[in-house]
């Protein structure tokens, strides 16, 4: 017996197949091989086409079966990670009115920034943890009012995972985690936030269909397994947005536990036990995996847009060909730390929510042309970002989150050792790096939902330590004083 997890990103599908019985992976698989494309006809626009998502989700589980070397009727169970606050507009037929919308579009921050101001801070924050902001229903707002047309022939609104549910089961659903992610949650009344939806002009009938985040979210149809080399009636058993799911892959379920990512978007996610919210609304609150009416689980999320799509540019522009992010983290090692002076903002991937949603663009600083060397940009590039992380950090500190570890997944920036210890050294807390993924994490969730666990701790017990990162005590105020630099650095920019 076997389970299947998807991990519906930005920059690429992963597949992976569990073996029940050991609970290890066995494959894991990711296509494209080159990032996928996004849309950006105007700047600070990002759109994908969904059915790019569904097509390689078909040549990605093609992959891993093949890899796992089993049948695909040996998976029991699929779960379904994916990138958040997207927005995927259907018609009557179930098809695709145009390109999702994704997260890192910026273009709805107006929309919800108008709907705070009308609507109260007090109430939005009390009801909605968050303010509307440049989340989903703001996208919606944005289409309404730029394409009333096509506005007027949407049947439903999806998240990107609901999208991918609707393709493996024919059926239109979502959950309740995923309703909180795109401001369509009340947590005091427990159901659609209605005052929302009327004062946003959307009729209640485009929500979908709600479902449990484990459980029955419905069956794979004929099509649709012999797309994906599967049996048909497979049971869809667990959905979550990426970061709620990264949690979860890493263990962070109750209060106190935190995880990371540093994937082109950068996050650092801790749970709570009650409901909490930053009224300036530079970190957001949304339901956890395990939330509930009765027993409250609120993931406190910190995002950095401008992560590791910038050190991607880094390498694009200014590495030369065949030159790998392991050689490049070889190179960094002839500067020190602070690179010399030499300070990158790495806010160029849209509007970030911890500058309360402005866009300042990335920008490098102190620039000398007779010093500054490649290795000096790669290490200022990695630094900008784990600076991001910090400033964030210390938001959730704020808020009365406590820090004293962090679990990452054995991916991206986190496999960097100057990031990771320019982190973990201005945290003050160590880094552990799991051997894990969110597709991983999300096959388990599905062994968990169709029975095969017993308790989610059991489904996401096993995974071992690929690295330990422990600050650099003796050298704290080296990083603290470069930190600062930066801090004032971006300030200006604030101001």
């Amino acid at each position: 017996m076997y389970f299947l997890g998807y991990d519906i990103g930005s920059s690429s599908i992963k597949a992976a197949i569990i073996d029940a019985s050991s609970n290890q992976q066995l494959a894991v698989a990711s296509y494209p091989e080159k990032e996928m494309d996004m849309i950006s006809e105007e700047p600070g626009w990002a759109e994908q086409h969904p059915e790019d998502w569904w097509a390689h989700a078909c040549e990605a589980t093609r992959i891993v079966l093949e890899k796992a070397g089993i049948d695909g009727a040996q998976v029991k169970g699929i779960g379904i990670s994916y990138q958040m606050h997207g927005l995927v507009l259907v018609d009557q037929e179930l098809k695709v009115l145009r390109p999702s919308i994704i997260w890192c579009d910026s273009r709805a921050v107006p929309f919800g920034d108008r709907a705070l101001q009308e609507i109260g801070g007090d109430k939005c924050y009390y009801h909605l943890l968050n303010a509307p902001g440049n989340f989903t229903a703001a996208k919606l707002k944005w289409v309404k009012e730029n394409e009333p047309e096509l506005f007027d022939k949407v049947y439903k609104i999806m998240l990107p995972g609901d999208y991918i549910a609707m393709q493996l089961t024919g059926k239109v659903t979502t959950t309740v985690s995923g309703l909180s992610e795109g401001m369509f949650w009340d947590f005091q009344s427990h159901e659609v936030a209605d005052f929302l939806m009327e004062y946003m002009g959307f009729s209640s009938s485009v929500i979908p269909e709600i479902v449990p985040t484990f459980g029955e979210q419905g069956q794979l149809t004929a099509d649709a397994a012999q797309k994906l080399g599967l049996a048909p009636g497979t049971p869809i058993g667990y959905r979550a947005g990426d970061q709620p799911n990264n949690a979860l892959s890493l263990g962070a379920l109750n209060p106190g536990e935190i995880a990371a990512t540093g994937g082109t978007s950068g996050v650092v996610y801790g749970v709570q036990g009650s409901p909490v919210f930053d009224p300036k609304s530079r970190v957001n609150s949304f339901a956890h995996v395990n939330h509930t009416k009765q027993d409250p689980r609120i993931g406190v999320l910190l995002c950095v847009n401008g992560a590791g799509i910038q050190y991607r540019y880094m390498r694009e522009m200014m590495a030369e060909d065949g030159v790998t992010y392991e050689k490049m983290e070889q190179i960094i090692q002839e500067v020190p730390v602070g690179a010399d002076g030499l300070r990158i903002i790495p806010f160029g991937n849209g509007a970030e929510r911890i500058l309360n949603n402005k866009d300042i663009g990335a920008h490098m600083l102190n620039v000398r042309f007779n010093r500054h060397k490649k290795a000096h940009y790669y290490r200022a590039a990695l630094e900008g970002v784990a600076y991001s992380f910090i400033y964030g950090i210390e938001i959730l500190k704020e808020l009365g989150l406590e820090i004293n570890k962090l679990r990452v997944g054995n991916d991206n920036l986190f496999q960097s050792e100057t990031f990771s210890v320019t982190v973990a050294t201005l945290a003050n807390a160590p880094i552990e790096v799991v051997k894990t993924t969110g597709a991983i994490g999300a096959a388990r969730a599905a062994g968990y939902a169709t029975g095969h666990f017993n308790t989610l701790e059991e489904a996401v017990a096993g995974d071992s330590l690929a690295n330990t990162f422990e600050p650099q005590r003796t050298e704290h105020q080296k990083y603290r004083e470069a930190y600062e630099a930066w801090k004032n650095e971006l300030a200006r920019f604030l101001n």
